[in-house]
């Protein structure tokens, strides 16, 4: 995978282009937090434009203002999204001291925070996927990437200090374990309902990545 972390803030802009003044950008920020609170119970497609415009006191003209569309201010909310938690979810990785189980622990009960804190917007992002949305594929490889790429450089080290499984292959290791943080903390609700509890859950993603990528020894 490629690094495309996003390394700068674009500033807000309404529909036609223009930079919108303090009052503006109050208006399209609350447009955007009613937009996020109604897909923790709204589905992406069942949102509607004079819904989001009514619960936030205002008008479609005035949506209209800030966005072309539904999936325009909901592409927005997601961007927002990705920029601050690529960094939160490779923090997790990098800012650790890998010399005990303890960071394992920290990577994943942070996934499993982040993804019960932003399943709206994950869901989101799943479905526009799955759907062949390119900008939302984009974005989810911009969330993912740092850890991807921050575990690929810990399964090199222990690589090069005969701490990694014969046959083993650091890019292939560093996918397989980001691919399953991920998976496994946006489908907690259906291991719940397997009898896999939460804890469960963390402490076994935290082995299999303890053990990847410091403990084994040949």
């Amino acid at each position: 995978m490629d690094d495309v972390r996003a390394t700068t803030t674009e500033i807000p802009r309404a529909a036609d282009g223009r930079v919108p003044g303090r009052r503006g950008r109050a208006t399209r920020q609350r447009l955007l937090d009613v937009a996020e609170g109604m897909l923790a119970h709204v589905s992406y497609r069942d949102l509607k434009v004079v819904d989001i415009s009514r619960e936030a006191g205002t008008s479609p003209a005035t949506f209209y203002q800030y966005f072309a569309d539904v999936d325009a201010a909901v592409l927005a909310l997601t961007e927002e999204m990705v920029a601050k938690g690529s960094d939160e979810l490779r923090s997790l990785v990098i800012d650790p001291t890998w010399d005990a189980p303890a960071a394992a622990a920290g990577l994943a009960e942070g996934f499993l925070t982040f993804f019960d804190r932003n399943a709206p917007m994950l869901r989101v992002i799943d479905l526009a996927t799955t759907e062949g949305d390119e900008r939302f594929r984009a974005l989810r490889i911009q969330l993912l990437n740092g850890v991807f790429l921050s575990l690929q450089s810990l399964a090199d080290q222990a690589g090069a200090e005969g701490r990694l499984a014969p046959g083993v292959d650091p890019g292939a290791a560093a996918g397989i374990l980001t691919t399953m943080l991920a998976h496994v903390s946006a489908h907690q609700a259906g291991f719940a309902a397997w009898g896999v509890e939460r804890d469960a859950l963390a402490g076994t993603m935290a082995t299999l990545i303890d053990w990847t990528v410091r403990s084994h020894e040949e």
